[in-house]
């Protein structure tokens, strides 16, 4: 059984090069880019970040979006500053590429709303304590009955189950919970708070991304909706990867500065002379050789694969005397062409214009609305055959109402 080809915005979309004509309610003609997901439809009730980056993932790929939010009770992210030309850029960045239905669930005539809606959707996405929805009457076993191949994904801190299900947390601590944040950081100073989302996004966001295209495909082959369940703290614990392998498996418990790669070796940052840092990569013998013959120090390459800590700190403290010597567009010009595994530690603008980044168009101009762009964070997946653009920035709130209510 294969998936029907429902149009983005109804069910007789045309397909015109890369784009994706289709008609709405009104019979207005919206032109919307064509991406891989352009048969599915999301309602996305989620607000913040980690439902919002998951449906701004989706609709990058080309699934119609519609966030559908409360009048009365205002997402932080579309307030909280920075903002651009008036508008926030965390919520002209989250939420591009969708509409905006400004809908209050607890009011009269919103619960049968939304179930007309359903019934013309692939995918609910909600960020509900568990049993909110329900309440509202809109949960997944009354979004399914009207629609039973809905896939419906709940992104939650803990889970729909388990004694922490209903508690509040943020990504410190489910990072926290997940014993991530144990290994992470210095031996001397603790866990560090995290300059990204690690939890949200990486754990919730991506996770709840896979789940749903996951289950597409297990509709594709049974007809079959079902409910997804996405733990942001289960999520984080996955993460843990070869650390916790080593700790479930191998019996080694996690501290920081212990292993290879959490700072117990000369993989690590290293200050320069500027006050800025380093990243020394180099593990592999061939990097490791090359590494210290460039910084002139190759009586210590035989230490590179040794397993005793007491090597790898000395190791450490001839790299710190050394890098520190030089400030780092020094460093950059000398390991411009050297395959050594070293780099700068770039801040966000720098990066942007990277041009490695660059080529890979990973700094986009997004319409604002009125013609002008604004710069934004590019889509990272690149797709051979259905290439991924987004058509504007996110929309005030409602903005979309006339044509769904």
């Amino acid at each position: 059984m294969t998936e029907p080809a429902v149009g983005p915005v109804g069910k007789t979309g045309q397909h015109e090069g890369n784009e994706c004509y289709s008609d709405n309610s009104h019979n207005k003609k919206e032109i919307i880019m064509a991406g891989p997901l352009t048969s599915l439809k999301v309602l996305d009730f989620s607000t913040l970040l980690p439902g919002p980056y998951a449906t701004m993932l989706l609709a990058d790929m080309g699934a119609d979006v519609l966030r559908v939010e409360a009048p009365d009770r205002v997402d932080l992210t579309r307030v909280m500053p920075p903002h651009d030309a008036g508008v926030s850029t965390a919520h002209g960045f989250l939420n591009r590429g969708k509409k905006s239905l400004g809908l209050n669930l607890k009011e009269p005539g919103s619960r049968e709303k939304v179930l007309e809606l359903v019934k013309d959707h692939d995918i609910v996405v909600e960020q509900f304590r568990p049993g909110v929805m329900d309440r509202l009457g809109i949960g997944y076993e009354a979004l399914k009955a009207v629609n039973p191949r809905l896939i419906y994904c709940s992104i939650t801190g803990y889970g729909q189950t388990g004694p922490y299900k209903d508690r509040a947390g943020h990504d410190i601590n489910y990072l926290s919970l997940a014993g991530v944040s144990s290994h992470c950081g210095r031996a001397d100073s603790g866990p560090p708070p995290m300059g990204i989302q690690i939890a949200d996004v990486a754990g919730g966001s991506h996770h709840a991304v896979m789940g749903i295209l996951a289950a597409v495909i297990h509709r594709q082959q049974t007809g079959e909706g079902q409910f997804v369940d996405i733990s942001m703290t289960d999520a984080a614990f996955a993460l843990n990867a070869m650390a916790g392998a080593a700790c479930l498996a191998g019996g080694q418990e996690q501290k920081p500065e212990r292993a290879l790669l959490n700072g117990g070796s000369f993989y690590d940052y290293y200050q320069t002379r500027d006050g800025r840092w380093l990243s020394v990569g180099s593990l592999e013998p061939q990097f490791a050789s090359r590494l210290f013959h460039t910084l002139g120090i190759s009586e210590v390459t035989s230490l590179a694969m040794s397993q005793n800590p007491e090597h790898q700190q000395h190791l450490k403290a001839v790299l710190k005397e050394k890098i520190v010597e030089k400030p780092l567009a020094e460093w950059q010009e000398i390991f411009a062409d050297e395959d050594a595994c070293v780099e700068p530690v770039l801040t966000i603008s720098e990066a942007a214009e990277h041009p490695q980044l660059k080529a890979r168009d990973m700094v986009i101009g997004v319409d604002r609305g009125d013609g002008t762009q604004q710069p934004q964070i590019g889509f990272p997946i690149k797709f051979e055959k259905t290439p991924s653009e987004t058509s504007r920035i996110g929309k005030m709130l409602g903005a979309d109402n006339d044509r769904f209510l």
